[in-house]
């Protein structure tokens, strides 16, 4: 069997796993069942109860982006053991129940944990910004941009998108905070993430409290779903034992 179809095998036993329909799912499904093969590795666990994905993002070059899903530790634990390569960097997504195993297996260098908002239509109003203009990223992803003196001053895009959800990112030049400009390119940018008949998705760290009121005035709301976001070194128990 060549890669290519071990990796289709692989990910219709991981899609089991997930609920498509759940905002909780949304990322650990993009990058387990979508993301592009020729960059993505996963593995299952014996029992078939988890899984882990590793994958290669523009996020960072240097540091891999692995997703990790587990019924129970001991299998997170043999996921992480499998997978990971001692001494290497990661940027690790999980649930906030799988925290002891990922402290096990990694040195930490940094630890979040994210909320997961889901866009409730009842109570999002579209907006439009005359300032606002579609600029798309170099990948050709949807961004939604503001320029002040020829400069991005406020910009707003997708970070993944599956068929089912997509995750909007955001970010403003902290000279022209407080002047709405972050709120309309989101609003630009989830307008067109609702066109192409997807679910608009907002992950932000539970204390970053400027951001959650941006994404509340929106219209997303809290879906309960929290989000383990780490990064670390995978360590190398053989020296440790040494």
């Amino acid at each position: 069997m060549n890669r290519e179809n071990e990796l289709l095998t692989l990910r219709q036993r991981a899609r089991t796993l997930l609920d498509l329909s759940a905002p909780r799912d949304g990322l650990a499904a993009y990058y387990a069942l979508y993301h592009d093969p020729a960059r993505t590795r996963l593995w299952l666990s014996q029992t078939g109860d988890g899984f882990l994905a590793v994958c290669q993002t523009g996020r960072d070059l240097f540091r891999l982006l692995a997703v990790l899903r587990a019924a129970r530790a001991e299998s997170a634990g043999e996921l992480l053991e499998q997978a990971l390569v001692a001494g290497r960097p990661y940027y690790l997504l999980t649930t906030p129940e799988l925290r002891a195993a990922v402290e096990e297996a990694l040195t930490i260098e940094r630890l979040e944990v994210n909320r997961i908002y889901r866009l409730d239509l009842r109570r999002y109003v579209p907006t439009l910004n005359v300032l606002v203009t579609p600029a798309p990223s170099a990948s050709g992803t949807p961004r939604f941009v503001i320029r002040a003196q020829g400069q991005v001053a406020a910009e707003a895009g997708i970070n993944w998108q599956s068929p089912h959800f997509a995750e909007v990112y955001v970010w403003t030049a902290p000279e022209v905070r407080g002047r709405g400009w972050g709120k309309a390119v989101v609003d630009g940018c989830v307008a067109w993430i609702i066109r192409a008949g997807a679910q608009p998705l907002y992950i932000v760290a539970e204390d970053n409290e400027p951001s959650i009121r941006l994404a509340e005035s929106i219209g997303f709301v809290d879906s309960g779903a929290r989000e383990l976001a780490v990064e670390g070194v995978r360590r190398d128990h053989a020296l440790a034992d040494s």
